[in-house]
């Protein structure tokens, strides 16, 4: 049977290469609103409807492609699978995520392949695959980003899905620790989402943090924000929209931490920091008012229960 090849989006040039027949894209921003263990129509639904609510998109549309996404990766459960994935947070997940699926569906480690690349040599801040030839993309399944899954790679996907969607994320520490020779970027990529906590400094993520010291810095702008704030991340993972709604949010919040031009932000959008988010990025005050879910994990309230621990290096319980 051929094999499925699946990626994060169509700007990879996997058709081209000639070597997939069947292309399957995976399109959802995992580390952006819930994943609660929930079976996977239910997870449809949630994803679809905090899509809606965010503006990303209509929920009639993001419920048909969730579900015909799941219905061709089940169709293939009796061949094989060829990943094409990166090493940011964003792809990290969908790989789990895939994965998780795949071991559901009862599809042996070794009928899966994973093509996935943090570097390119040539290119000096690598985005991803879709800055790759068709040419270039097609030597890959010959270097050593590409290997055939063993069975405890399996099983640490298995597990780092479970971990990224538990309300309580005590094990996210441990997913980060562990090391894969097949999954080499996964314990990297929980460690930036770990960052995506509160922070026992002044309550802001890694991710806020970044947008307020951009706007403080100099940046007039959103869109300039964002490619500063983008610019500090060791493999950046966020899209402009999805930074957009993060200021939204710091605009918003019970304390505003930041001033707009706009209701809704775009790239045009003129940002000030206010008073207070000085105050906040000084470390002299607490941003309150968290409303977030990461994963399984939902973050509300003026004394959020988990944060991450600057001196641990850990997300902890408060």
């Amino acid at each position: 049977m051929t094999a499925l090849h699946v990626s994060n989006g169509d700007s990879t040039d996997v058709p081209g290469t000639g070597l997939a027949q069947h292309v399957l894209y995976w399109r959802d921003s995992l580390h952006e609103g819930p994943v609660p263990a929930v079976g996977p129509e239910e997870l449809r639904a949630i994803r679809a409807r905090f899509l809606t609510e965010s503006g990303v998109d209509d929920r009639a549309e993001g419920l048909a492609m969730f579900a015909e996404r799941d219905r061709v990766l089940a169709a293939a459960k009796d061949g094989e699978y060829v990943l094409w994935f990166e090493a940011d947070l964003y792809d990290q997940l969908q790989i789990i995520q895939i994965l998780d699926r795949l071991a559901g569906l009862g599809v042996e480690a070794e009928r899966i392949t994973l093509i996935c690349i943090g570097e390119y040599p040539g290119i000096a801040r690598f985005g991803g695959l879709g800055e790759l030839t068709a040419d270039q993309l097609r030597e890959l399944p010959a270097t050593k980003a590409c290997a055939v899954l063993t069975p405890n790679a399996l099983e640490l996907a298995v597990d780092a899905w479970a971990a990224f969607r538990t309300p309580v994320p005590a094990r996210l520490r441990e997913i980060a620790a562990r090391r894969s020779g097949e999954l080499r970027f996964l314990g990297e990529a929980f460690d930036r989402l770990g960052r995506e906590f509160p922070s026992t400094r002044d309550g802001l993520s890694l991710t806020e943090r970044r947008v307020l010291a951009a706007v403080a810095s100099g940046a007039t702008d959103a869109g300039e924000a964002f490619v500063r704030a983008a610019a500090r991340e060791t493999r950046p993972y966020l899209g402009d929209t999805w930074c957009y709604l993060i200021m939204e949010r710091l605009a918003r919040a019970p304390v505003p931490l930041l001033t707009a031009s706009d209701d809704r932000i775009t790239r045009h959008t003129r940002l000030r920091v206010t008073d207070a988010g000085r105050l906040v990025l000084a470390g002299r005050n607490d941003h309150v008012g968290v409303d977030r879910w990461i994963g399984g994990v939902h973050l509300s309230g003026s004394q959020p229960e988990w944060r991450w621990d600057e001196g641990a290096e850990a997300v902890m319980p408060c």
